[in-house]
């Protein structure tokens, strides 16, 4: 009995173990939230029930929603542009530890702007003067320093503000007359590659021709291929007619004729030579507007290879002139042809009608501060070249304030402390410096 009666609390735990276990089953069961499954990889992903609540709206960037602090480092905005104003948007960014300045005291008066913190004054009048100084046998006198020069201005003495002897590159404009007669034309091409080699890397080149009209050929460039083949092209180009133009007989241009009346027309005809123009003045010109665009640091020079007649040109040579001493551009010139006879100073100064004027050339030359060389064989034109591009970037420069005061010509007189005289005996230099200059009008 005693047996029994212990046996029965053991028996009663172990079916009330059964009986419990289904029934916390099913209620684990009836009381399961309705959650899909996590995704896997043997699996599937469950849908969401079909009665769960709709899901929130994506909020705008604007208005970030709030999230735990993460280890990683901020990402820092980018800085601002100097002088840009802040867009009416943006919240401003401070960085740690700084205060910012109470909104009431903030100035912001458009005072702070991209154009007030870029904006350059600059001085209109100040003088740069190029000077070539030479001995009485041509060679350039180095070593000279400020005290040796002196400089005048309608003859007051002018307090030097800068002086230099470095060199300086060039931009130069070679402008090429096609209007000469063929013989010349020809022998000018065949010194065009002793023209490309006066040229250093650091100089600019651009190439012009000229005979009724003006032509760019190209533009301002290191004289590299682009201004070997179109040079190798100019070779191919022909003057004008070496003799008088011929306008009737059997090598006329109207053909046969029986006693002045053309074989092929019953009706005579009258052909007059074509009227020659030589736009000098034009071609110098548009050189001198191209490179008045050019940088201020680099000497600018128009070398002009040419007989020197001026005829037909729409632009004057005081107009021409006043361009090129604005802007600091010097001419030099090669004369050929007549322009290269020992009398040609003489010989041209004659205006002779329909023959235009041929004293052009060394008054350019004379007034901007440039020279002229006259050379008649090939091998001293092929000298003439680097000597000339040698003395333009080895010039000494002066600079000076100008007073102000009217905007006219201003004679300008360059003076070396060993005088000029006329027989170059020692230790006599000459200078050539430009005869003046008109003040260039106020930068706005």
């Amino acid at each position: 009995m005693l047996k029994m009666i212990g046996i029965q609390p053991k028996a009663f735990s172990l079916m009330a173990i059964v009986l419990l276990v289904p029934a916390m089953l099913v209620w684990g069961q009836n009381n399961k939230q309705d959650i899909p499954d996590a995704p896997s990889a043997t699996q599937p992903p469950q849908e969401f029930p079909a009665d769960a609540p709709p899901a929130p709206k994506e909020q705008p960037n604007n208005t970030p929603e709030p999230a735990e602090p993460k280890e990683s480092k901020p990402v820092q905005p980018p800085l601002p542009f100097p002088g840009d104003a802040p867009a009416a948007n943006d919240t401003p960014q401070t960085a740690p530890g700084v205060k910012t300045m109470p909104a009431a005291s903030a100035k912001n008066d458009g005072s702070n702007t991209r154009e007030d913190i870029y904006k350059i004054s600059t001085t209109t009048n100040f003088v740069q003067i190029p000077v070539t100084v030479k001995d009485q046998d041509g060679r350039l006198v180095n070593g000279l320093v400020p005290k040796d020069f002196q400089v005048l201005e309608n003859g007051e003495r002018q307090k030097m503000a800068f002086f230099t002897s470095d060199p300086f590159p060039l931009s130069a404009a070679v402008v090429i007359d096609l209007g000469m007669p063929d013989s010349l034309v020809q022998k000018i091409n065949r010194t065009f590659s002793s023209l490309q080699g006066a040229f250093s890397q650091f100089d600019e080149v651009s190439l012009y021709t000229y005979s009724s009209t003006v032509t760019r050929l190209t533009g301002f460039g290191v004289a590299g291929q682009e201004v070997t083949d179109t040079l190798n092209e100019l070779k191919t180009k022909r003057g004008r007619n070496d003799g008088v133009p011929v306008t009737s007989g059997p090598f006329g241009p109207q053909g046969p004729v029986i006693n002045g009346t053309p074989v092929t027309s019953p009706v005579p005809v009258l052909i007059t030579p074509p009227k020659e123009s030589h736009v000098i003045n034009d071609a110098i010109l548009a050189a001198a507007l191209d490179l008045s665009k050019r940088d201020r640091s680099r000497r600018k020079i128009i070398f002009v290879i040419s007989d020197g007649r001026e005829l037909g040109s729409t632009a004057g040579y005081s107009d021409v002139l006043k361009v090129l001493l604005t802007n600091n551009v010097v001419v030099y010139g090669l004369g050929v042809g007549g322009a290269a006879a020992p009398v040609y100073g003489k010989l041209q100064r004659i205006h002779v009608p329909r023959l235009g004027t041929g004293d052009i050339l060394p008054k350019y030359s004379s007034a901007t501060g440039g020279e002229l060389f006259t050379e008649i064989s090939k091998d001293s034109m092929d000298a003439v070249y680097a000597r000339a591009m040698r003395d333009a970037r080895n010039q000494y420069t002066i600079g000076y304030y100008a007073s102000k005061g009217a905007g006219g010509f201003r004679e300008i007189e360059v003076l070396v402390a060993k005088p000029d005289c006329k027989d170059y005996a020692p230790p006599c230099v000459r200078t050539t410096a430009k005869a003046g200059y008109y003040p260039a009008p106020p930068v706005r």
